[in-house]
């Protein structure tokens, strides 16, 4: 081919494209946990991942007996699966919280030994979830030394029992209000692996996005954190009772929480950072069946809203959580999943699938949604 200039080279080409696949890696589809259960550090125990799906497993067996049953209310007949999770790995993600749930006490170390303690104990067992950490509080609160304390005592006690950091740990760090608060916190995690003798960068964290102004520095986020920022969990009540909204408003899909994940999204998830949504703050309000159905559609429905959102993790408060969470999460992944793998199938083979001309961006799209919901139901295989 005749051309007017001929080779050309672009200046600054190189470090710009190799800045692009630094800060833009390729999506990725290793697994993420469906959600994270929030635990008061007092209220741990060994035996509290076996308590939750007994508990939960206990409520579905009084409440939604039959498939039959199920199906009326979750729309399909996933009561075997979703029974044979809560009773093989009922929780996926676990949080010891010393925050909001725990509040401020005399007695945190203790509680942090005990805690750490179950963490070890847990592991002995093989009942750790394959995530796990702890929420240390917020440096906000003007008492950073609190919250390194704690974590340094966590660390330490689990270290040595176990003999080594299990796998899965990751620190939550909420109400990040500052922006400096992310180098400041990070720095600390680099002394705190150098002195237990922890590789680089094996300590790594989830800021919280529970405020406005929070939003202002999410493109920062990632380089002030150093490298270490893996996740970021959407603060549902926080971040309404900052936007001024009315208590009866403080709910996970009003419009400006819609507004605030969609910025975590351009931001974060672009630089490869993990998205999770937050909560509903509520329990059946009593063992009347009446009373824990209508829990399990007002959770399933906020469910599904962070599901459509993008947002494929959210947290759970009470037991009951989880049987619409997994209800509602295996449903969601089910729906269109022989659909996704015949297209992209039929777009490997050249050939249309039903008159759909698919992009390359939607077979990628539909790529990752095919691996999240093989991660997600356990070994569906995707071909």
């Amino acid at each position: 081919m005749d051309t007017t200039l001929g080779p050309v080279e672009i200046a600054g080409f190189a470090e710009t494209h190799g800045e692009q696949q630094a800060r833009y890696p390729a999506p990725n589809l290793s697994w993420q946990p469906v959600h994270t259960v929030y635990v008061p550090a007092d209220r741990l125990t060994p035996a509290t991942p076996a308590d939750w799906g007994r508990a939960a497993a206990d409520l579905l067996a009084r409440h939604l007996p039959t498939p039959e049953s199920f199906a009326a209310l979750f729309g399909h007949d996933g009561l075997p699966r979703v029974t044979a999770k809560l009773a093989t790995e009922p929780i996926e993600d676990l949080r010891v919280d010393f925050e909001d749930g725990y509040g401020v006490r005399p007695d945190e170390d203790a509680d942090t030994v005990r805690a750490a303690e179950a963490i070890a104990a847990m592991h002995a067992a093989g009942a750790l979830p394959r995530r796990w950490g702890l929420r240390v509080k917020s440096f906000a609160d003007g008492d950073p030394a609190r919250s390194t304390r704690t974590l340094d005592g966590f660390l330490t006690t689990v270290i040595r029992h176990v003999g080594h950091l299990p796998a899965g740990f990751t620190v939550t760090f909420p109400k990040v209000l500052m922006s400096a608060y992310l180098g400041q916190f990070a720095t600390f995690l680099d002394e705190l692996e150098q002195g237990l003798g922890l590789p680089y960068q094996s300590l790594g964290f989830e800021m919280q996005v529970e405020a406005p102004q929070t939003l202002l520095f999410l493109g920062e986020a990632t380089a002030l954190s150093g490298g270490r920022l893996r996740a970021a969990h959407f603060g549902v009540f926080d971040y309404t009772a900052a936007c001024g909204l009315s208590p009866h408003e403080q709910r996970l899909d009003h419009p400006a929480c819609d507004h605030a994940r969609h910025l975590m999204q351009t931001t974060l998830l672009p630089e490869g950072v993990e998205l999770s949504d937050g909560s509903l703050a509520a329990s059946p309000a009593s063992d009347d069946g009446d009373d824990v159905r209508d829990l399990w559609l007002r959770h399933s429905r906020l469910v599904r809203h962070s599901l459509t959102h993008g947002f494929y993790q959210g947290w759970d408060m009470h037991p009951s959580h989880l049987v619409s969470r997994y209800a509602t999460s295996y449903a969601f992944h089910l729906r269109h999943y022989e659909e996704y793998r015949s297209r992209v199938r039929a777009w490997r083979e050249r050939r249309q699938e039903g008159g759909v001309m698919d992009e390359p961006a939607t077979v990628k799209t539909m790529t990752a949604a095919l691996v999240r919901a093989d991660h997600c139901l356990g070994g569906l295989g995707v071909e």
